[in-house]
């Protein structure tokens, strides 16, 4: 049996044309997963295609061909599931835009898989074999992640990513923002591989830095803590997600430096406090965010914040402002991105309500498109102003301004800030929001 795995990519990001270039690409931990996943009895030939790296041979041969999916990537996952398909290949879906919208997706496809592949995939693919693969497969509430195979990564070339060092430890995240595609696609229970699993998978790899993909580490902050205590002995420099209130918790926040932590990714969205209220993201406080970057810096940690533009209190200055903001207080790599309905979560179905989604295109629903009325301001005038904050804060005067402040070593700051520099003055290639 051979089997074709496909990440699809929407224009942004795909190879050949695509803004994002090899400096900002990690290999991703899903192609891995799911090949150590295949039942061992099906001797099967897996081959896999990242459509971020390379093109897809629209003459490749496989019995089965199987799709993980984003809404962003949704339109180009239908795209090439018609294709294998009109050759007689039959095609699987799954991923997080299969899983919030499945009725969706279903009609593209031999099969789809809603929710996580730990459980379904196998039985799929032994179904599969034996001639009786059903139309959909979904996680069953009770799935664990513990005792489960080493991710795979020799199925996808090490030498096309900046780096393959690339773990998990826990998957969604605890709270119910309205935009986040978490909650809703998989609840909000984080599930947690053991922590001796997760040393386990770093020793095996022989990684001496890491990237978490977790989309929050300090959920559980039991866990955490005994996530954190682990990684200490093993010496490496590690890179994650988190939200602000690990900065309210000195002790785990010391913790988490001296387990390594060099750099984390934090959804700071606003400075509007109403803002944050009204998309239950009220824990954060803009009022604190320079302390935020403060205690970091103190420790060594360097951070990504994240910023969303379109949120209903926005008016026409929070484009500078905000750019500035992040300038000001050090932010070592700013990002910015419009606040994307995705279908499937509570600010979709409020803005469906509200007659306010523009279009159903989901190859624009990737975070830089307008694809909702906002509220206050117009839609060119939000698309201009994403670009108008990205370029302020990548301009080569505001980028080394925060180059003094930075806590990075000065090789990845410079790496990185480039390469959201490059991004930052390319954006206009892809505004076809229509």
């Amino acid at each position: 049996m051979k089997i074709l795995l496909i990440s699809p990519k929407g224009p942004l990001y795909r190879h050949r044309g695509g803004a994002f270039r090899k400096n900002l690409r990690y290999k991703p931990l899903t192609f891995p997963t799911l090949a150590s996943l295949v039942p061992p009895e099906l001797n099967a030939e897996i081959v896999c295609v990242d459509e971020g790296i390379q093109e897809v041979d629209p003459g490749l041969e496989a019995d089965l061909v199987g799709m993980t999916v984003i809404t962003g990537t949704a339109s180009r996952a239908y795209e090439l599931s018609a294709s294998f398909r009109a050759r007689g290949i039959p095609v699987v879906l799954g991923g997080p835009h299969v899983t919030l919208v499945p009725d969706d997706a279903q009609p593209h496809a031999d099969s789809i898989v809603v929710g996580y592949a730990e459980d379904e995939w196998p039985r799929l693919l032994r179904d599969f074999a034996a001639g009786k693969m059903k139309p959909r497969y979904t996680q069953d509430r009770n799935l664990s992640l513990a005792n489960r195979p080493l991710p795979d990564r020799s199925v996808l070339p090490k030498s096309r990513y900046l780096t393959d060092d690339v773990f998990e430890a826990t998957r969604s995240c605890v709270h119910g923002c309205e935009f986040c595609v978490a909650p809703s696609a998989w609840g909000r229970v984080p599930l947690q591989k053991p922590v001796e699993d997760v040393v386990a998978d770093i020793r095996a790899k022989g990684a001496k830095r890491a990237i978490f993909v977790d989309l929050n580490l300090i959920s559980n902050r039991a866990y955490a803590w005994d996530l954190f205590t682990a990684l200490k002995p093993l010496g490496i420099q590690w890179f994650g997600l988190a939200t602000t209130l690990l900065c309210d918790d000195i002790p785990l926040l010391d913790l988490c430096a001296e387990s390594g932590c060099r750099g984390l990714l934090m959804g700071l969205e606003s400075l509007s406090r109403e803002s944050l209220r009204s998309t239950h993201k009220a824990f954060n406080n803009p009022d604190d965010y320079g302390v935020v970057v403060q205690r970091l810096h103190e420790r060594r940690i360097s951070l990504q914040g994240c910023f969303v533009f379109g949120l209903d209190e926005d008016e026409s200055d929070v484009f500078m402002k905000t750019a500035e903001f992040a300038v000001d207080i050090g932010i070592d790599l700013p990002r910015f991105a419009i606040v994307t309905p995705f279908p499937g979560t509570p600010l979709y179905r409020r803005f469906e309500q509200e007659g306010r989604i523009l279009t159903r295109n989901w190859e624009l629903y990737d975070g830089q498109h307008v694809v909702f009325q906002p509220a206050k301001l117009e839609v060119d005038e939000l698309q201009q102003g994403l670009e108008t904050a990205w370029k302020h804060a990548y301009s080569w005067k505001n980028m080394m301004k925060r180059f003094r402040k930075t806590a990075a070593p000065p090789h990845i700051a410079l790496v990185t800030n480039l390469g959201y520099r490059h991004y930052a003055h390319h954006l206009d290639r892809f505004y076809t929001c229509t």
